[in-house]
């Protein structure tokens, strides 16, 4: 059942994040499998807020799932729940990495527009940097204070990204996550974006937080010498791969509103490549 179980999570991650699954696929397989078991916590909380019928009221639901796990009771809805009780007996995980999580999904719920990069950067620690958070016992369970910022920021940098390349699909949702202090002082107002329209002032918007992201790429990767040999590679990957989707959106011109940008296979490989030679 326990195989079972992470075969499930497994897939989770395989069907929605072929980034992170290709990179940590290059994990050992008892750290491998933990990191499925987290993704799946992670992205069961994602599709409540962003597909469920009545969100608010899911969301109480699983928040009391995960406080009876938390008292060694196993939920029996999901097999989620019995890999992650193998994880949690493994690693010393970070139960307010985990609340912190649901709290940042839960803002979803009711709040539609960031106004200062603040407030933004505020909401990416939640949905972002505590899965970095989540992730260190297990990737790295002897350096786990010296690697905390390191994870934080590669967090924030990832969901950075998530945010200029998903601008369209999230204004379909009412959603706006960039910071509109931030568009106005560079002459890009809201019902500009609304009209997804295209100009020298929102690239100049789009650059400001790309470089931002970037920045706190650099901070990650300055720490990066501290994870064990076995995880280094998988997390640097994924680092990687995740800020060459910012290259991609420039070569693409900027068209985040009429196409989403993506690292092709070969481009991984020729990346992972790179990384594997220094």
């Amino acid at each position: 059942m326990l195989e079972q179980a992470y075969a499930h999570c497994e897939a989770i991650i395989k069907h929605h994040s072929k980034t992170f699954y290709k990179a940590f696929s290059l994990l050992p397989s008892s750290k491998k499998k933990a990191v499925w078991a987290v993704y799946g916590f992670c992205r069961q909380v994602d599709d409540i807020i962003d597909e469920g019928t009545d969100p608010e009221a899911e969301l109480k639901v699983f928040r009391s799932e995960f406080a009876s796990f938390l008292k060694g009771e196993i939920p029996k809805t999901d097999p989620m729940w019995l890999a992650l009780e193998d994880v949690f007996r493994n690693f010393s995980m970070d139960t307010k990495a985990f609340h912190d999580m649901i709290a940042g999904q839960e803002m979803d719920l009711y709040k539609t527009k960031y106004y200062t990069l603040e407030e933004l950067e505020h909401y990416s620690y939640h949905v972002a940097s505590t899965v970095g958070l989540m992730l260190l016992p297990i990737l790295a369970p002897k350096k786990v204070d010296e690697l905390r910022e390191s994870a934080i920021a590669l967090g924030l940098g990832m969901q950075i990204t998530n945010i200029l390349r998903d601008i369209s699909e999230d204004l379909d949702r009412d959603r706006i996550y960039l910071p509109i202090a931030e568009m106005e002082a560079l002459g890009y107002g809201v019902e500009d974006l609304r009209s997804r329209r295209m100009n020298e002032a929102f690239i100049k918007v789009w650059e400001k937080l790309a470089v931002r992201a970037e920045m706190h790429y650099e901070t990650a990767f300055s720490a990066m010498h501290h994870y064990p040999l076995d995880a280094r590679l998988p997390v640097k990957s994924s680092a990687v791969f995740y800020k060459a989707i910012l290259q991609s959106i420039r070569k693409k011109e900027y068209n985040v509103f009429h196409q989403r940008a993506f690292v092709s296979e070969k481009e991984k490989e020729a990346l992972l490549s790179a990384i594997a030679g220094n």
